[in-house]
């Protein structure tokens, strides 16, 4: 069940009048590109079907840009271990439990979501806080730096916490974010427009998939011809 996402005409006209157009990003190299899919386990994914809809579109992001150059990470949230005093506090001792165990157990890519695409080669980390940007939670950006990426497309679930949390990290650490809106997912339609509203204001541009798709293949392009 897809989101009816939207973000509202008076926000696109508000960033047309400071930038002089829509969109904030309108080119990428795939090669320095990465493709982050945030969460995407079945603890969500069998609680959520706007989250069962986001994977057909991860999926096509995903093979297009391992074609292009491009790079795929996924992150999961960390093996289950005791919760802290401070979440069982704010959350309940027994929703904190549930909530420390949400990334299943094993070995991290065996935990993912089984009609995911991944491959050999790509980025598999977990985080133990929301963002999975956050210093010293997990170690996607030393390993996003470490190859050289400029560009990050998030992906996964859910939406307002840790797709935003991360997108919001990712843009003071100087990335350029890219945030996909079908891609992205959480309870309400409500809930995931308000998220893609505060991103696309103030953190990164937000696309639909098939836009994010012609970025990418406009790059290939761009790249062949500089390069070819």
């Amino acid at each position: 069940m897809a989101h009816n996402w939207m973000i509202a005409e008076r926000e696109y006209a508000r960033q047309e009048t400071r930038r002089g157009r829509r969109h904030a990003y309108e080119h990428l190299d795939p090669g320095t590109t990465a493709l982050v899919v945030i969460d995407m386990v079945p603890f969500f994914a069998e609680a959520n079907l706007h989250c069962r809809d986001a994977i057909a579109p991860i999926n096509s992001l995903a093979a297009t840009l391992r074609e292009a150059g491009g790079l795929v990470a996924w992150v999961l949230p960390d093996e289950a271990e005791p919760p802290t005093p401070h979440a069982i506090e704010f959350y309940g001792a027994q929703i904190a439990q549930v909530f420390g165990a949400s990334g299943g157990q094993g070995a991290p890519r065996d935990r993912l979501c089984p009609e995911l695409t991944f491959m050999e080669g790509e980025i598999v980390t977990e985080k133990s806080a929301a963002s999975a940007f956050f210093p010293g939670r997990c170690d996607l950006h030393d390993r996003l730096i470490a190859r050289g990426i400029e560009t990050v497309i998030i992906t996964g679930t859910v939406t307002n916490v840790c797709c935003e949390s991360s997108a919001r990290d990712a843009s003071t650490l100087g990335y350029r974010v890219i945030f996909a809106a079908d891609a992205t997912a959480t309870v309400t339609d409500a809930a995931h427009n308000a998220a893609l509203y505060t991103i696309y204001r103030s953190f990164g541009d937000v696309r639909p998939t098939a836009e994010i798709l012609d970025l990418i293949a406009a790059g290939s392009v761009r790249a062949e011809t500089v390069h070819g």
